[in-house]
């Protein structure tokens, strides 16, 4: 009998796998919508409501270039009516690459003999977390390896020593993770180190796909790294991100899993995910893969307008992994967070050189090198309005708390001027003459738009920052 969506799912049971790859390609399989089905969709997106995944497979399978055309006009449409200008920056740190695991694509594989092992101490843990200071990093991406050197413990002192780090008026007000998989408990101890969100990505959510990529090693086990994320709401720790790698298998597949995987998250916990990630496949040290699945720069911008209208109010993040040019073209369709000043060998921020690549020493290739100062300028130059804002998280706006601020909306009030506040605290510290005064040109613009009845006291605090104080938000 042929499998029909409409007629089955796999039910949202907390801790339970979700996906069914018969599910998944059924909403996928059949013909192209029409122009009214499509339009149809983009009306419920543009309403702020999330897609279903019948809704998402539709703007998936509508592929003509009018099609196309339309969705991301609406997808520029949404973000700038949820997102206004507003571009977050943060920056990871690799603390540390053993690897017990043997993905296919990735440099840090157990199986790599080539690849330079390395982890942080707490005295060059420091040395990183000031030389990223220096360049004015307020946000942090937290990497490490799947190894029994990383535990629960490990994570959470690395976590706290980040944050005790305190030079000139340099502080990280947010530490974000990306790590292994862990129980409850481990979760919980996590948690209490004050991280911001947990991210666990799960590379293909084609069930035999993944058993092709990870043959050995914890990583293996496709349910359980599925369900990590469930743990980690079991254990309170209510901020996650998702992501799937890009290249593994057909976009259009992960892409309706990513969905798939937001929306289970929301139906157990009435919160879904904070961020999503989409990298794409990149060049590694002794990389074993077949590039039949590569998805290309016109696909990849086409599948970011999809996501940003089927989940309106999660942050979509781009990486270094992609080039400039490509990062200029998705920041319009809804990405919301990017990295800048990147580095991807262990201990290389506080070498203070510009070193080549050594694929030996990375996870996979970098292919934006810019710094921070110049990815910031390019935003700048695009009229987008760069972001080291923290305020939600150190609010208790998370979680089903940040859904209530956002799905209505709300919570434009609080980033666009928490935004403005912080670029004000970079152009004031870390700027060039130049590039201060293109900084505050951009924030009187956004003065000037705003419909604030608080404007006074938006007023009053960015004198303030000019006078020295810091970390003053909404």
């Amino acid at each position: 009998m042929k499998f029909t969506p409409e007629k089955y799912s796999l039910p949202d049971i907390p801790m339970m796998p979700f996906i069914d790859a018969a599910e998944i390609e059924a909403f996928l399989d059949g013909k192209k919508p029409g122009r009214q089905e499509v339009e149809a969709v983009i009306a419920k997106s543009l309403n702020k409501q999330r897609l279903s995944l019948q809704d998402t497979a539709t703007l998936i399978k509508a592929d003509d270039p009018e099609s196309i055309s339309i969705v991301k006009q609406a997808a520029k449409d949404l973000k700038k009516a949820v997102y206004g200008n507003r571009i977050v920056l943060f920056a990871p740190l690799y603390v540390g690459n053993h690897c017990v695991n043997n993905c296919a694509y990735c440099g840090f594989r157990m199986k790599n003999k080539e690849a330079v092992r390395t982890t942080l101490n707490r005295d060059r843990l420091i040395y990183e977390v000031e030389a990223l200071q220096d360049e004015g990093q307020k946000r942090l991406i937290l990497v490490f390896g799947e190894h029994t050197l990383y535990s629960p413990e490990f994570i959470a002192e690395t976590a706290r020593t980040v944050y005790s780090v305190k030079k000139g008026n340099g502080e990280i007000r947010r530490v974000n993770i990306n790590a292994a998989p862990l129980d409850i408990e481990g979760f919980r101890t996590v948690k209490e180190a004050g991280i911001g969100t947990y991210q666990i990505f799960q590379e293909t959510y084609h069930p035999e796909a993944y058993k092709l990529y990870h043959p050995s090693g914890p990583k293996k086990d496709y349910n359980y790294r599925l369900t990590a994320l469930d743990r980690a709401q079991e254990a309170g720790l209510d901020d996650v991100g998702i992501g799937a790698l890009f290249g593994l298998y057909d976009w259009r597949f992960e892409a309706l899993a990513l969905v798939r995987h937001a929306n289970h998250l929301e139906a157990c916990y009435n919160v879904g995910p904070h961020t999503i990630s989409f990298p794409r496949v990149q060049t590694a040290s002794n990389m074993v893969f077949n590039k039949k699945y590569e998805l290309n720069d016109a696909d990849f911008a086409r599948m970011v307008a999809i996501l940003r209208l089927a989940v309106p109010y999660t942050g979509l993040i781009c990486t270094a992994r992609e080039n400039a040019n490509v990062r200029r073209e998705v920041l319009q369709y809804g990405v919301s967070q990017i990295d800048g000043g990147t580095k991807l060998e262990i201990g290389a921020y506080s070498e203070k050189i510009n070193v080549p690549q050594d694929l030996k020493r990375e996870q996979f290739q970098l292919n934006d090198a810019r710094s921070l100062h110049h990815v910031i300028d390019a935003l700048l130059d695009d009229d987008y309005l760069p972001s080291f804002c923290t305020a939600c998280y150190r609010k208790g706006r998370t979680g089903e708390h940040f859904m209530e601020f956002s799905v209505p909306g709300f919570i434009k009030r609080f980033c666009t001027p928490n935004a403005i506040f912080t670029l004000a605290e970079y152009l004031e510290d870390y700027a060039t003459e130049a590039q201060k005064q293109k900084g505050y040109q951009l924030i009187e613009k956004q003065l000037q738009e705003l419909e604030e009845p608080a404007m006074a006291q938006i007023h009053s605090t960015l004198e303030r920052i000019r006078q020295g104080e810091r970390d003053l938000y909404l």
